[in-house]
This record gives C-alpha cells, structure tokens and sequence, in this order.
C-alpha cells in the first residue's frame, strides 16, 4: 500500500507530464479506434444489407447483364414445384441526396425467405402495394427523416428518369439488426420495380431455399438443368463475400496506417515512464537499500502504467468515437467512388471495437514501460542513485541496438523478396524495418551530432557548442524523442511519395485513355461504377452526329459466376484510339487485329496480377451461349478499378451477351468543329434527358477529385501521427527540463543569462529537429519504396511511377525543425524563469 501512494504521489505531482502521457495514449487509441470503426461500420451496414435481402435463400439463379426471362422463374415454382422460391429485381433509386436499394418482390413468394418483406400492418398495405403505381414501403424511422407520411407522393430519380412515388405503408423488421440494414432500402411489387427501372420482362435474380442432403442436391440439378446458357445458379452469400472482399485490401491498409500512430505513441510512453523512473532513482536506490525487492519495484512501475493506460484508453475510446463518425463518411465516400454505392447510417461502436482499443491502448502503454520497469529494477541500489550510471548505460547499449535495427531490417526485406504472405506479410515487413530503423537513430544522433556541432558553433557560439553536447549527453531522452519524430516524418514523406507518385501515374494513363472530346452518360450513380442504360432513342439521336463526330458506344456491366464476378467494359473503339492504349504486355497491332472481331479481350493489369493471366492465356466468361474461354490479347494499364477489368470489342459484347443496351457514349469532333461546339451540340441533341455531358478536360479533373477524396483519408491519419510525435518532443523536453534542472541552475549562477539558457535548450530543440529530419528522409524513401513495389503491388496489382522531388523532402525537414522548435518553447521558457537557489535545492 506504500509503494501504491508513492507512485501515486508521483503521478499526481508532476501532471503536465502525466497528461502528456495520457494524452499519448489517447490519440494512439482513438485512431485506431477510429479507423476500426470506420472499417467496421462500412463492412457491417454492406454485410447486414446483403444478409437481410437474401434472407434464408440458400441459392440464387442469377442472369447476365439483361438479367433473367421471367418465365423462367414460372418453371421453377410451377413446372419443377420448387416452393422455396422467390423472384426479385433490384436497383438503385436516388432521393433527396439520398441513394436507396429498390428490391421488387412477390409477397405471396416471399414468406418462405425473407420476413421483413411479407409482414404487414394491415391488408391495406398489401392492397395497396400490389394495386397502386409506384407504391413502395419504407421503415417508419427513414420516412420521418425525409419529411413523409403514409400516403404521401414523393419524386425520385432512376436511370435518369424523374419517377412519382406513393409510400403506401411502413417495413416492419422483425429484429433490430434488420431494422438497421433496411434503413436505405425500397421495397415495391415486382410489376412497380421492373416499371421504375426500366426492365419490363425482366428479373433480377431468382432466391431459392433448398434443403440439405440429396434431395436439395437433386432439387439443384433440377433447376441447373432448365437454365438457359446466360443463367447460373450461385451461393446465396457469393456475391456479398466478392464484394467485401473488393475492399479488403482497402481497409487492411487504413487500419495499418492507423497502428502507426499506437507505434509512434509508444514512444512516448517510453520517454514518460523512462523519466519516471529515472527522475525517483534516488528514492528507488533507498527503497533497494532499505529491503524493498525487485519484484515489488517493478510491480510499483507497472502500476503507474497502468493506470496511465487505463485513463489514456477510455480517454482514447471517447474521443475514436467522435473521429469515428467523420472516418466513416470518408470510409464510405471512398468506396462508392471506387467499389459500389453504400450508406451507413448510425452505426454504433460495438463492444468488440471498444475492448479492441482499450487492449491495444493497455498493451502498447504495458510494452514501453517494460524497459523502465526492469531499468528500476536490474541495477543495484548504488547504480540507480547515479544519474551518470543510466545514460552511460544508454550509450553502451547503442552498439547492440544497432546490431539489433540491422537484423531487423534484414528480416523486413527478407519478407519483401521472398514475395510469401501476400499484404499482410508486407505491412509486417514495413513495421521491421521502420522499428529497425528507429533502433539505428541514437547511433546517428551521436554521429550527426558530433558532426553539426561546428555549425552550430559557428552560429550560436558556446552555446551552439552546449546545445550539440547536450543532446547526447542526455540520449536516453533525446534518441527515444527523436526517434518518434523519426518515424511521424517519415511516415508522412513515405505516404506523400506513393500518393504523389500515384497521382502523376494517373495523369499520364488519362492522357492515354481518355482520347475524346466530349463524354456523356446517364446521371443515374445509384449503381455506382455500372450506370443504368441510356434510352435508347437518345442513342440514336446522338449516333446521328456520326460524320461531323466520331461517336463511340460503351457498356459496363458485372457477369456473376460461382468463381466470382468479373466487370466487362466493352467498347467500340477505332484502331487509331486503340494503338494509343497503354499496354504493359502484348503487341497493340497484333492485338487489335483479334480484338475488334470480338475473338480475343484485353485485361488490366490487376486482373492479370489477380487472376495470373498473361498474352496467350484465357478468360472464362458466361455469356448467353454459355461459358466461353476468351484469348487475352494484351495487358493494359488501367486505374479504374483494383480488381481489374476485361475490355471487349462492342461487336463481341453484342454477339456473346445479347445485350445492345449502351450507358455510356463519347465523342471525337471532326475536321471543322471545335470541341467547344461539340459540346454544345450533345447537350442540344440530349435535350430534356437526365444525363451527364462533360468535356475531355472536366471528365479528367472530376477523375483526379476522386483521387484525392479516395486519399483524403490518408491525410488526415499523417496529421494524427504527426500530432503524436509533437505530444512525444513536448514530453521528453519537459522531463529534460526536470532532470537537468541542477546542471542548467549551475550554469545561470556562474553567469549564463536567462536568454543565454533559453538559447541553449532551442538550440538543442533545433538540433533534434534536424537530425531527425535528416534521419526521416531515407526512412520515408524506403517506405515510399515498400509502399509503392511491395504493398500496393500486392494490395492492388498496380504499377506506380516512383517520383521524387527535392520540394517534398525540404518541406519534411521543415516540418521537422519546426515542430521540435514548437515542441521546445514551453519548456525553455520554463527552464529560463526558474530560480537558480530553487532548482539547486537537493532533489526529493
């Protein structure tokens, strides 16, 4: 109980360093609470959704890009008297800002499958829902939030058409998990949904709920056994686990950056309870002398920790919940641009992320204070009442650290060349050698030290000279600080690289592949990257502009299969247009001559890196032939999409899927006709449709902002970081100015003047600044390296330019300088206006 209220006592009287401390931890915990509930809550509104439409189907029949005849749905309920049946179609509906899932049902199929779909309040809803156009239900909760009542009419927008809507009645889901999965969601009669999205005829998708054993294996041969050539029958969860699956690498890397800031926050735990320990080694010595054991010391340290971690961890967790909620928005903003359209709406921190934050927060602050822990209570009595005794330790360990940083580095790009282990090899192989770098920087800080110690001499004088020996006179402090700033700068110069890298990449590849004038598409986004066809008289209108214009047709659809889904962009292209496509492998002529007959595809290059394919092999495609194996033609370069593409001549789409829909068109003007006035001539011609009509110029732009949205996220966890590496120089500055209180008091009694001090301990601020600067600048080229060739490569399958340019390492070292001179100020200004009588006093 003693040593308990001592090491109370301890955190209680120096508490700027306590909070400090704290507050380490907590931004440590917060963004990586933040991040896993961003993560969490993209993944489980998408999985509930996918759960609660599926409902207990087993399996499902699924089309190609047309969808599926309805008569086949009648074979399967009445010719092969499969009752657990149920047809659907489904699609997107934009409303007030909003994008909400239509689902069209039968409700007399749907009992067997999906509860919350043939549930009703009252036989007037059903009446209405099956009698009224453009009748659909909605919950209670989503209506008040949009203004509208039962009976109400409403407009919204599907396929770019403007729709009138009645909401006949209110969802009643059976539990409060559905309740959050149909918080976005449309449910209308199958005859309103096909009217709505334009696919009279037409099914989505037919849901079956087989039994198990031989007569559901019987069941399932039946039914695959009247499928026409463009049907299949898929798991009922394959197409929700391809999609989660799509932004699995996505999320991997977010959550990686994240523990980053946990890395850097441990660091500064380290200094804290470093100087914790230090600053009472006095009172540890008595204790030792007196009959306290080491296990007890050690219990007394753990303990501070721990209350640290545990007051840092709820402190975390609070404030994860705050930054959660704007994490997600950008979360979610970055995977409708990039995979599919989603909303998250209200999704709370579950108790598996709140126990998640708090372990890490407890571990990571356990973790930095062993080394304290057993500094306090190795040494014998007499050494711990020596201050000298601990940084000479320090400095006879910096050889065995960087033998250690060394071996550490090696293992990390052992695990980079081996090429085993995929992603999460390659984040663990970065996280060796950024840990194995850091073990190298009090090595180098006696170094650069020793070497920038006549500049600083030749600049500030004695005290110049002061500064330089200060900082390694007191490298237990200052090799820990300046290895956080290290790894925060170097996180930011590695990270701004890739994007920067990455950027230019996706300029150069627009250059190539956006060859036209002007584009138009619908202005439907409801289905994300695939947009709803165009009417079909439109097409013609506009196909007319051919001799004034080169006009292009294009469709993007997603075949679905029991191996996954694959997105085919088809295209009718000219060959001029198709010699300027940036192929990576493959001959562009030799290609082309395959190509435009339809006989041969082109891949992108995350498809090959994929799915291992290269010039000479095939593709495997259901089309409405059935399956058919396509020759790859070339490898191109292609941005679009992480999961890579498979491009197709129109006239091939046409033949193999049976689909002459087109959703998207471009232009090229002709001799005579400037592109200005193209432009002008598409929005005429388009007329009152709801499309969207963009110049070569805008469509590039728009594409770029997307980029930067998707990296927006990236930006915000740098700063994070950085703010705990500032939080880090801030604590171990104000540990310094209490350890080396006595040696600065001497200095101002034998004449140094206040400002003379305050010279001193900048000077020291700025040479850590420095060097840690310098240090950051190979880290953060060798994490731009392993970001760009190792985890992108393996997280993404693309290939990025490697850019470098001497502005982004200039700004990093200022960043650096400036944030250990910020970092510096209080407690130099403190050092400088303290009493030399009072700091001489015996230390307690």
């Amino acid at each position: 109980m003693i040593l308990w209220r001592a090491g109370m006592r301890n955190v209680l009287r120096h508490p700027w360093l306590t909070v400090l401390a704290v507050l380490g931890v907590a931004l440590g915990v917060a963004v990586v609470t933040a991040v896993d509930h961003a993560n969490e809550a993209a993944q489980r509104a998408f999985r509930l959704a996918a759960e609660t439409v599926a409902g207990r189907a087993t399996h499902q029949v699924v089309g190609g890009p047309t969808g599926l005849a309805e008569d086949l749905y009648r074979k399967i309920r009445v010719d092969l008297r499969v009752r657990g049946s149920a047809p659907v179609v489904s699609g997107h509906l934009q409303l007030s800002g909003r994008t909400f899932q239509l689902i069209g049902i039968d409700p007399f199929s749907e009992p067997p499958i999906r509860s919350f779909s043939s549930r009703f309040a009252d036989r007037g809803v059903l009446t209405a829902l099956m009698t009224r156009p453009g009748a659909v239900l909605m919950l209670e909760e989503s209506a008040a939030g949009l203004g509208l009542k039962r009976g109400a009419t409403f407009a919204a927008d599907s396929a770019g058409v403007r729709r009138r809507l009645e909401l006949a009645g209110y969802l009643d889901p059976p539990d409060e998990v559905s309740r959050v999965a149909l918080a976005s969601m449309l449910v209308c009669d199958i005859a309103t949904a096909q009217e709505l999205l334009g696919g009279a005829g037409w099914l989505s998708r037919i849901d079956l709920v087989l039994p198990d054993g031989e007569e559901g294996a019987r069941a399932l041969r039946e039914v695959r056994g009247i499928l026409p050539p463009g049907a299949d029958i898929v798991p009922a969860g394959a197409r929700a686990g391809a999609l989660d699956q799509m932004t699995r690498a996505f999320r991997l890397n977010l959550r990686a950056l994240s523990l980053l800031a946990l890395v850097v926050g441990m660091f500064l735990i380290y200094n804290t309870m470093t100087f914790s320990v230090v600053r009472r080694r006095r009172l540890i010595g008595m204790l030792r002398a007196l009959g306290v054991s080491r296990r007890e010391i050690f219990a007394m340290v753990c303990a501070e920790a721990l209350v640290i971690g545990i007051v840092g961890s709820v402190t975390g967790l609070a404030v994860g919940a705050l930054l959660g909620s704007e994490l997600t928005r950008l979360v979610t903003r970055t995977i409708n641009d990039l995979y599919f359209v989603m909303e998250v709406r209200r999704v709370p921190l579950l108790p598996g992320e709140l126990w998640k934050g708090a372990l890490l927060g407890i571990a990571a602050t356990l973790a930095a204070t062993m080394p304290a822990a057993l500094e306090a209570t190795s040494a014998p009595p007499r050494a711990v009442l020596s201050r000298s005794q601990v940084e000479s330790r320090s400095r006879r360990l910096v050889p065995l650290a960087t033998s250690c940083g060394g071996l550490l580095m090696a293992a990390g790009g052992v695990l980079f060349l081996t090429g085993r282990g995929g992603i999460v090899a390659g984040f663990v192989g970065l996280f060796a050698v950024i840990v194995g770098y850091t073990l190298l920087v009090p090595a180098a800080v006696m170094l650069l030290s020793a070497l920038l110690r006549p500049l600083l001499e030749l600049l500030l004088g004695s005290l110049g000279r002061m500064a330089a020996r200060g900082v390694v006179v007191s490298l237990s402090r200052t090799g820990v600080a300046t290895a956080a700033l290290v790894v925060a700068v170097s996180a930011g110069i590695g990270v701004g690289i890739m994007v920067g890298g990455f950027r230019l990449t996706v300029q150069s590849w627009l250059q190539n592949w956006l060859q036209a004038d002007v584009y138009l598409t619908s202005a439907d986004r409801g289905g994300g990257r695939y947009r709803p066809p165009l009417n079909p008289a439109l097409v013609r209108r506009l196909s007319g502009l051919e001799g004034r214009a080169q006009v292009t047709l294009s469709r993007r659809v997603r075949i679905e299969g029991a191996v996954g889904a694959a997105e085919v962009f088809s295209v009718q292209v000219p060959e001029r247009n198709f010699l300027r496509y940036p192929f990576k492998e493959g001959d562009p002529s030799a290609a082309w001559r395959r190509f435009k007959g339809g006989d041969a595809v082109l891949i992108s290059e995350p498809y090959s890196y994929r799915h291992h394919l290269h010039p000479g092999d095939s593709v495997t495609l259901r089309t409405s032939r059935g399956e058919r194996s396509f020759p790859v033609a070339g490898v191109i370069y292609d941005y679009g999409s992480d999961t890579g593409i498979v491009i197709m001549s129109r006239a091939g789409y046409v033949a193999n899927f049976a689909d002459e829909s087109v959703d998207g068109m471009s232009f090229t003007a002709g001799p005579g006709l400037t592109s200005q006035r193209l432009l002008e001539l598409v929005r005429e011609r388009a007329g009152g449709e709801q499309v969207m009509v963009v110049s070569n110029a805008q469509l590039r732009q728009a594409t770029v902002e997307v980029f930067d949205r998707t990296f927006a996220i990236t930006g915000v966890l740098r700063m994070l970081t950085m703010l705990v590496a500032f939080v880090g120089i801030l604590s171990a500055l104000m540990a310094m100015q209490v350890e080396r209180a006595r040696e600065l008091a001497v200095l101002r009694a034998v004449g140094l003047t206040p400002g003379q001090v305050w010279g001193v301990v900048c000077g020291e601020t700025l040479l850590i600044g420095l060097i840690a600067g310098l240090l950051s600048i190979p880290l953060g080229i060798v994490e731009a390296l392993v970001l760009i060739y190792v985890v992108n490569l393996r997280s993404f399958g693309w290939t990025m330019q490697l850019a470098i340019t001497p502005a982004q390492l200039g700004q990093a070292l200022l960043l650096s300088v400036t944030a250990a001179f910020l970092a510096g100020i209080y407690p130099s200004l403190r050092i400088a206006r303290t009493s030399p009588a009072l700091a001489l006093k015996e230390e307690d």
